[in-house]
């Protein structure tokens, strides 16, 4: 997505700075890798959402006002928390494990966002052109099937533009923090006087290809780069590629061409990146395709989780010559 560079940006610059601080905080190394941007919906979310999750709520004030979320999984909050309390390794482990949160982590993760909030203000306010303030919110912890929803919690219902890094924290499994932004406060940090027009365009396209009936298509998604291999490698398959975020409209994407099969790029394995089978191997299915997932690296229990998911197979990157074609040939015709 190219829209909104700037504050992916000042986003990636922020979170950044955070792990760098907070590794001084917590006295273990902590960092954040570069984003991912992505368009979701607080119903699409929490529909892919197995997992407890921790809702860290800002507030923006002054010229920008409104409000944005981070969203860490639950068991990260613990590890956090429970390395700042100075707690043993295999406790922190068997926390995470049983989701215990005690009181003493609920305060000591209030210290480590109150961390986190500092460091997006020192990196907005001097990057924005008007004056901005960033107040961190209470934390609030929601866990699926559990927890019920409101107007407003876990966080209000509505379109966002999602920001997703991968969070990493030395001897720990972590996984990905989301920053979730309403559209119209990206637009105040960020605006974007062409959007409307760069929208249009795909409109136009789509519309020519539905008054020429469906085209036999392959679906791509992923982020840039695990896109870009897919695409050179399924290239010259002879049919339509369509290729998009993993967070893209998917009834849009769908809408250009009779998908008969999709190769999905995930960066990480984890319940959360592997829930979007359940969006998109029902619509593969409804044209007779199947979905192949591609990942840097595959464990048995995520291979298995996948298949499960209805994914017809999983391949690695760097690709052979010809293997994304024969995985193709194979769905084609199974």
């Amino acid at each position: 997505m190219a829209a909104f560079e700037k504050l992916q940006s000042m986003l990636d610059a922020a979170m950044k700075q955070a792990g760098e601080e907070s590794s001084m905080l917590l006295g273990q190394s902590m960092s954040v890798a570069a984003s991912d941007v992505l368009n979701t919906n607080r119903t699409s979310y929490l529909g892919d959402e197995d997992n407890p999750i921790y809702v860290v709520g800002v507030e923006s004030r002054e010229a920008y006002p409104g409000f944005f979320y981070l969203l860490f999984s639950l068991g990260d909050t613990i590890v956090m928390s429970s390395i700042l309390l100075g707690i043993p390794g295999p406790r922190i482990q068997e926390k995470r494990r049983l989701s215990i949160q005690e009181p003493d982590d609920v305060d000591a993760f209030g210290e480590i966002a109150n961390q986190i909030i500092g460091s997006f203000n020192s990196v907005f306010q001097p990057n924005l052109p008007d004056k901005v303030h960033l107040k961190l919110l209470p934390p609030q912890k929601y866990v699926p099937g559990t927890d019920p929803l409101s107007d407003e919690l876990p966080f209000p219902d509505g379109e966002y533009l999602m920001y997703r890094a991968p969070l990493q924290i030395e001897g720990h499994e972590m996984n990905m923090v989301d920053i979730l932004i309403p559209h119209p406060l990206a637009n105040l940090f960020d605006p974007q006087p062409e959007e409307a027009a760069v929208e249009a365009e795909p409109e136009v396209e789509a519309a020519a290809e539905e008054s020429a009936g469906p085209l036999p298509s392959i679906l791509v998604l992923g982020d840039d780069q695990g896109r870009q291999e897919l695409v050179l490698g399924l290239a010259d398959s002879g049919l339509n590629l369509i290729d998009a975020p993993l967070g893209a409209d998917l009834p849009g994407l769908f809408a250009q061409g009779e998908v008969r099969a999709a190769f999905i790029f995930l960066k990480q394995t984890s319940d959360r990146d592997l829930a979007i089978c359940k969006r998109v191997v029902p619509m593969v299915d409804r044209s007779g395709g199947a979905v192949l997932l591609s990942a840097p690296e595959w464990t048995r229990t995520a291979v298995l989780k996948a298949l499960k998911a209805g994914v017809k197979g999983v391949v690695m990157p760097p690709y052979a010559p010809h293997e994304l074609a024969e995985k193709l040939e194979q769905i084609l015709h199974h």
